[in-house]
């Protein structure tokens, strides 16, 4: 009898899961479309949508009142006042938001800095920033977790950061450091695998199972892989580190960093330089990469993307991906001939490798590593949204 009970209440959190994880990924759907999405009866999705709305996890509104056709079916969203606390740390800033369970964005800080942040001064600041924002904006907010990008290796079993070189971070615990200081749970990843993540569920891949991701930073070049539409980190949680790669440089005048790698090469300090720019945040470098017509500029774009063209054909070669998503400046540097740089990739790469082949800027733009970290700490909560227990 017991084992049948438990079977019922597994099945119960099982569809819980499953209801709040369509009305997150797809957004307000009335419940004739949930019922429609899960196969489930009107009654039983009523139930369901009345046990996510008494723990807080959703809202229910009034249909549209200008369908005047069949019965009225109340639209269902993710509530938005459950909220997920986002980090990215870079060598010239913090940038931390909260981003609500239903994909909005309340909340959003960039700190930047003049140093390299430490571990434990980003648990700091972290901590400090989201006191703030508890007496306005996220005053009657729930908080659920926090989700860190880092620019690095991060240890996939239990998100320590074994090697982030350009913020000099060799084995920090700042999933505990962060814990600590906000008392919140803490999930910790590689920041180009959560942008790959994002992307595939809400951005420019969304519905593609195929996805080679590149992350262009201040910190470098990252990467992230989706095949058969599953995230690949490797045995470590360290697959995608495309920046580490020894680029292909055809001509020897292009060469800028000796025996350099694929971020020493493309780079978004060279970039910076060739306008005369010390920092800027990703809008106002890519307004700056368009306004600009001087020759030191264009060469250095054109120069970037002839490397980043080999590094790509290499990729496809390699893993045939139907999608390339390019982030940060990667996405700036491309679309000054996105286009054309698909067209050098394909001319590159073995043909039937290529011959379906799509590049693609970041939909999400800059909010793609914020919402990345907010997925991985909305895991949890997606997973089991009402606990037996409670």
């Amino acid at each position: 009898m017991a084992d049948g009970i438990g079977a019922i209440e597994g099945v119960r959190q099982r569809n819980l899961a499953r209801v709040l994880r369509i009305v997150h990924l797809e957004g307000p759907l009335s419940r004739a479309a949930l019922t429609e999405a899960t196969g489930l009866n009107r009654s039983t999705i009523g139930d369901l949508v009345s046990e996510l709305a008494a723990a807080h996890l959703v809202e229910e509104r009034a249909p549209d009142p200008s369908r005047r056709v069949g019965r009225p079916s109340p639209v269902v969203s993710a509530d938005s006042h459950v909220v997920a606390i986002a980090i990215n740390p870079e060598v010239d800033a913090l940038t931390i938001a909260a981003v609500g369970l239903d994909r909005a964005i309340p909340a959003r800080a960039r700190l930047e800095l003049n140093h390299l942040l430490a571990p434990d001064e980003t648990a700091a600041l972290v901590a400090d920033q989201i006191e703030q924002w508890r007496r306005s904006p996220l005053a009657g907010t729930r908080i659920v977790a926090t989700g860190v990008a880092v620019p690095g290796l991060v240890r996939a079993s239990d998100g320590l950061v074994r090697n982030a070189p350009h913020l000099r971070w060799t084995d920090a615990a700042i999933r505990d450091l962060l814990e600590q200081a906000t008392g919140l749970p803490t999930v910790v990843g590689n920041d180009a695998s959560m942008g790959a993540h994002a992307e595939h569920l809400f951005g420019a891949a969304q519905g593609i199972d195929d996805i080679v991701y590149l992350n262009g930073g201040a910190s470098g070049i990252g990467g992230g892989l989706v095949i058969d539409g599953r995230p690949v980190l490797g045995a470590g949680g360290y697959a995608g580190e495309f920046g580490q790669n020894r680029p292909g440089i055809a001509a020897a005048a292009d060469r800028r960093a000796g025996n350099g790698v694929l971020e020493d090469e493309v780079s978004r300090v060279r970039l910076l330089a060739a306008l005369g720019l010390t920092n800027a945040d990703e809008p106002t470098l890519a307004a700056a990469l368009r306004a600009s017509t001087a020759p030191d500029v264009v060469e250095e774009v054109a120069r970037q993307r002839r490397i980043l063209t080999t590094a790509l054909t290499n990729a496809v070669n390699v893993l045939n991906p139907s999608v390339i998503v390019l982030g940060g400046f990667l996405a700036m540097i491309a679309e000054q001939d996105l286009d054309g740089l698909t067209e050098a990739v394909r001319s590159q790469a073995m043909f039937a490798n290529a011959e379906a082949l799509a590049i693609r800027s970041a939909a999400l733009a800059e909010d793609r590593l914020l919402i990345g970290a907010a997925e991985a700490a909305f895991g949890e909560l997606l997973r089991d949204p009402v606990p037996a227990a409670a």
